[in-house]
């Protein structure tokens, strides 16, 4: 008899869960690299050229990225010109970051990588089954977060 755990057939819905998120990010990566961006650095860009100036603090917040790697990231995007800093007028601890113009002439030029992923994975999949997916990942993803609530304001 075949090993079921070796049988993708029977493997867990966390395991399939997880094997998407690595095969998105692989297309995300791959879309992203000729133009010199990683998929953080592109949820930092897409933030502010979809909502506008965001304070840094917010944006770890919503992008539930630790503050050492968002300074990272942060200074990469000031490096390569695309994204500015200023202290934030209302606390000058706190930073707000906006978009330069070479920012969003380069956002112009991005392919979606999200809408690539999506059209790809899904395409041709009933709506109801996409539903049901999400309700899914959606209720176990909050029964998880409930064993460990600190950190995980979704």
């Amino acid at each position: 008899m075949a090993n079921k755990q070796a049988d993708p057939e029977h493997q867990s819905a966390g395991a399939w869960a997880k094997k998407y998120y690595l095969a998105s990010r692989v297309v995300m990566e791959s879309v992203l690299r000729p133009f010199d961006l990683g998929p953080t650095q592109w949820y930092v860009m897409h933030q502010l050229m979809t909502v506008g100036p965001t304070s840094q603090r917010d944006l770890g917040r919503m992008l539930r990225i630790e503050r050492a790697t968002l300074t990272g990231v942060v200074a990469a995007l000031v490096r390569k010109g695309l994204v500015e800093q200023e202290p934030d007028p209302a606390d000058q601890r706190q930073k707000v970051l906006t978009a330069t113009p070479a920012g969003a002439a380069l956002w112009r030029e991005l392919p979606d990588p999200i809408a690539l992923i999506l059209q790809t994975a899904f395409d041709g999949v009933p709506q109801r089954d996409l539903e049901t997916t999400v309700r899914v990942l959606r209720e176990a993803t909050g029964r998880l977060t409930s064993l460990f609530p600190k950190g995980s304001e979704s």
